[in-house]
């Protein structure tokens, strides 16, 4: 019975945590207006 009890204070705080943060939201920020230039490396042998 304890570790029902421990396992139900143990998701409650899980999910008290989870809806903290979520109501928190998405910090503010900005991306960058310039696209990442990215190439391939070349096949090995040419």
């Amino acid at each position: 019975m304890r570790a029902l009890l421990a396992a139900a204070i143990g998701l409650a705080a899980a999910l008290a945590l989870v809806f903290a943060i979520t109501a928190l939201g998405a910090p503010e920020g900005k991306t960058s207006p310039k696209p990442l230039l990215t190439t391939a490396p070349s096949a090995p042998g040419q």
